[in-house]
């Protein structure tokens, strides 16, 4: 399957109690483009994140991964394609280690025993956590499961990167870390985040999110010296920048 491009195409998506969480949502992002999704809780981040491996169906639009529109029939490939790392840890995290977790994705492509053993530490030492290969996941703390999250997806080598709130619940080094991870990360980061300065350090472009629509696409520099575009979507400029 072609990577080059993730693409959203006049995509809406509306709950079963009738809410629309996305509405006529568009953007290309280009292959090694590192894209923040950025906006107030309810804005519409997730729902989005969602649909880019196939997780949610559109309403209306489509969502397309190179040349091609996300289908039942493609799922595979989209999803060897498109790593996703979920909002809620827990969601991912189900074996009876922690092994086990990382190495399911690569179990289920038919990968032989020391290919996936050796995958599954090039992951868990990516995020500084191969201390933890025997543990149990409910026995870790809220971060130590999102960082084992990340290697779960970081050990089947996507092209393209899907993160929500990956710095959710990290202590500062695990999360100087993560960022240091992403920065280092070469091919395409798709990553939805309150973490503004997280944003400010990985991203080159910014998606505004407000109401389940685009309200803005521009450089982090721009988005962010923006007032009025921040105020109008609940939002303020990262940390960092207040301090200047």
């Amino acid at each position: 399957m072609s990577h080059h491009i993730v693409e959203a195409r006049g995509l809406c998506h509306d709950y079963p109690d009738g809410r629309s969480a996305l509405r006529d949502v568009s953007f290309r992002i280009h292959h090694g483009e590192a894209v923040a999704i950025i906006g107030a809780n309810g804005a519409g981040k997730s729902t989005l994140l969602l649909h880019l491996n196939g997780v949610l169906k559109p309403s209306a639009g489509d969502v397309r991964i190179g040349d091609f529109p996300i289908t039942s029939g493609n799922l595979a490939a989209v999803r060897r394609t498109v790593g996703l790392v979920f909002q809620d840890s827990d969601d991912q995290l189900f074996m009876p280690s922690v092994f086990e977790d990382v190495a399911y994705g690569l179990r289920n492509m038919g990968l032989p025993q020391a290919e996936i053993e050796s995958q599954v530490a090039r992951a868990l030492d990516a995020i500084n956590a191969a201390h933890l290969a025997d543990r149990p996941p409910y026995r870790l703390s809220a971060g130590e499961k999102r960082a084992v999250a990340i290697a779960g997806v970081l050990a089947l080598s996507p092209s393209i990167l899907v993160m929500d709130e990956p710095s959710n619940g990290l202590d500062p080094a695990t999360r100087r870390r993560i960022i240091t991870l992403l920065q280092g990360f070469d091919h395409t980061k798709i990553i939805a985040t309150h973490d503004l300065d997280l944003a400010l350090d990985v991203a080159d472009r910014i998606l505004v999110m407000h109401d389940g629509r685009i309200e803005a696409d521009d450089a982090p520099e721009t988005i962010f010296a923006d007032s009025k575009l921040l105020a109008r979507c609940n939002l303020e400029p990262p940390l960092s920048m207040q301090r200047r």
